[in-house]
């Protein structure tokens, strides 16, 4: 992969979700997955998008976006989290686009 983006995840009872999550709310696109023991790490190339939608239809529908901080040890590229979504972008990736454009509302 030449440019990865993604989180850092701690080892835990929903880390097979969160990755079932992110692959579905991206369609077409290689999601790498690589077991270190004690973390995982999830990439993808330049982009990747998580909605609350679709982690509440994996976790429940109390799940909230800010509750994955806790599981989320690192992250590589920029990551921008709102109320809806959490997006890991490649860093210039956000130099081309104007604020805000591509989140998902």
């Amino acid at each position: 992969m030449k440019n990865p983006v993604g989180p850092v995840l701690r080892m835990g009872d929903e880390v097979e979700q969160v990755i079932a999550a992110i692959e579905d709310d991206n369609p077409g696109m290689e999601i790498e997955v690589i077991d270190r023991g004690s973390y995982v790490r999830v990439q993808g190339e330049e982009r990747i998008v998580l909605t609350r939608d679709t982690l509440r239809e994996y976790l429940g529908h109390e799940f909230e976006i800010h509750t994955l901080g806790a599981m989320m040890s690192s992250f590589v590229g920029r990551v921008i989290t709102t109320s809806d979504a959490i997006v890991w972008e490649r860093i210039s990736a956000r130099r081309e686009a104007p604020a805000g454009e591509g989140v998902p509302a």
